[in-house]
C-alpha cells in the first residue's frame, strides 16, 4: 500500500509541475488530445500502461 500511496504522490508532483509551471501548455495540450480519434487515445493509453508496467518491473527486479 505504501508503494500505492509513493507512486500516487508522484504523479500528483508531475501533474502539479505542469499545471503550475506552464499553465498554457497544459490548457493547448488538452486541447490537442480532445481533437485526437478515440483508437488513438486507447493507444496511447495502453502504450503507457506497458510502459510503466516495464519501469516497475526493473527497478523491482
Amino acid at each position: 500500500m505504501t508503494d500505492f500511496l509513493d507512486a500516487l504522490g508522484l504523479v500528483l508532483v508531475l501533474e502539479g509541475v505542469l499545471y503550475g509551471l506552464v499553465p498554457h501548455l497544459a490548457k493547448r495540450l488538452a486541447d490537442q488530445v480532445a481533437g485526437l480519434p478515440e483508437p488513438a487515445l486507447r493507444l496511447a493509453g495502453l502504450a503507457s500502461v506497458a510502459i510503466g508496467v516495464g519501469i516497475v518491473w526493473m527497478v523491482r527486479r
